[in-house]
């Protein structure tokens, strides 16, 4: 059964085996382009890249309506238990078995807070559900050791920000694609609000397939080969 992806706006994205589901920054209620209410969302675990509220969004509501597991830095996952959350702390560098796959966080070049408290170090991740792996990066500026969470992890997919300001813009996105080398890259955090890049058209990566989503598109990723 291909993994079913559905691109939630902004940062976020739904990962659906059809046996599990992983919703990624839930930014919903807040987004002005979100296509999808929190109670619309069904998933048994949620996965946060950092503590900053376009990410964290409709992390609590939508665990809870689930009894949904939250996997995030050590910070922002007790901050969550102390909302009421199930959740499995960990940390940059760990790496967690769950009944989907694993989840791994890897660095990231960003900042974290909510609502003026720190929220831990900001991540990228890994995930893997049924036999696919996708990196997301998270917010970040680029890095060279992209090239070696590409090496280590051989992702399929990785989910890029481009909307520069906060993140990598589409030039910058682009050489990190380069160097992650996955098999095709999804273009993220950009368009949802005036001061980011409002087009994924200068993100053309050298050698890397890239796949536009629109928010609320569902892409039934079954390999490329």
């Amino acid at each position: 059964m291909p993994l079913k992806i559905t691109y939630l706006g902004h940062a976020g994205l739904l990962l659906d085996s059809g046996e599990h589901a992983v919703a990624i920054d839930p930014y919903l209620t807040d987004n002005p382009l979100a296509t999808m209410k929190p109670a619309e969302v069904k998933c048994d675990a949620i996965v946060l890249t950092h503590g900053h509220e376009d990410h964290v969004g409709d992390t609590v509501a939508i665990a809870k309506a689930n009894k949904a597991t939250v996997y995030a830095v050590f910070e922002l996952a007790m901050h969550l238990a102390e909302q009421g959350c199930a959740v499995e702390p960990t940390n940059t560098g760990g790496q967690v078995t769950t009944d989907f796959g694993f989840v791994a966080f890897t660095q990231a070049f960003h900042s974290s807070s909510y609502q003026g408290r720190y929220m831990g170090m900001p991540c990228g991740v890994v995930i893997q559900i049924a036999g696919v792996t996708l990196y997301h990066c998270g917010d970040t500026a680029l890095f060279s050791d992209m090239k070696l969470i590409g090496d280590l992890y051989h992702p399929d997919i990785a989910a890029i920000p481009i909307g520069d300001r906060f993140t990598m813009g589409p030039a910058t996105a682009a050489r990190a694609a380069q160097l992650i080398q996955p098999k095709v890259a999804i273009p993220v955090h950009y368009k949802t609000f005036p001061m980011l890049v409002q087009s994924a058209d200068g993100f053309k990566p050298r050698g890397v397939p890239v796949k536009v989503l629109e928010v609320g598109e569902v892409w039934e990723y079954e390999g490329l080969g």
